[in-house]
């Protein structure tokens, strides 16, 4: 399955930052999904990597939502042929205003996950290596209470984790240790 997503993946998406973030929520989507729903781990991180299929298309941008973002995603994935009604409501649930009510624990994890994601880069990229493996769990903990730091981040976005039953704290270091556990990936 994440073969096949990830043909779709580089049909769609070729802009850099886009495909490591990608690949930054696909892995802590895995690890929620180990959490809190096992058997469905590979459906989770497959929604983690394909989630912003579209952004090239729409000219969506970190921290801007476009109205057709999420949807064109939906579109392009139907158009290959690929994912279910699931797959699809954790995409469009991954952002607000798309008419989505998150009801399942992948679309509750996936709208906290996508944002955290940023955030913990902002906060490597404050460090002077500029490194994920320097990023401490005390410190995400200790940045979301920084109003200033990573200002448009969406932190409620990220505290909505509770919702699935994760204490954000939990949360927090999940999230770290999977970015790290791919830093190569990402930092490459």
């Amino acid at each position: 399955m994440r073969e096949e997503a990830l043909k779709i993946l580089f049909k769609y998406l070729k802009t850099d930052y886009m495909l490591k973030h990608s690949y930054a929520v696909e892995a802590v989507m895995r690890e929620m999904a180990k959490k809190l729903e096992p058997e469905n781990e590979e459906k989770w991180a497959i929604a983690g990597l394909l989630h912003d299929l579209d952004s090239d298309i729409t000219g969506r941008l970190p921290g801007v939502v476009n109205d057709a973002h999420a949807f064109k995603s939906v579109e392009l994935l139907k158009e290959e042929g690929f994912g279910d009604e699931e797959l699809y409501r954790a995409i469009l649930g991954h952002h607000d205003n798309k008419g989505v009510e998150r009801e399942s624990l992948m679309e509750k994890a996936i709208y906290a996950v996508d944002p955290i994601t940023g955030f913990i880069n902002a906060i490597a990229l404050s460090y002077p290596d500029k490194k994920l493996t320097s990023v401490k769990t005390k410190s995400v903990i200790k940045r979301m209470k920084e109003k200033r730091f990573a200002a448009n981040a969406n932190r409620e976005a990220m505290r909505a984790i509770e919702f699935t039953g994760v204490p954000f704290d939990e949360f927090a270091e999940i999230a770290l240790g999977a970015m790290q556990n791919i830093s190569d990936v990402l930092e490459a």
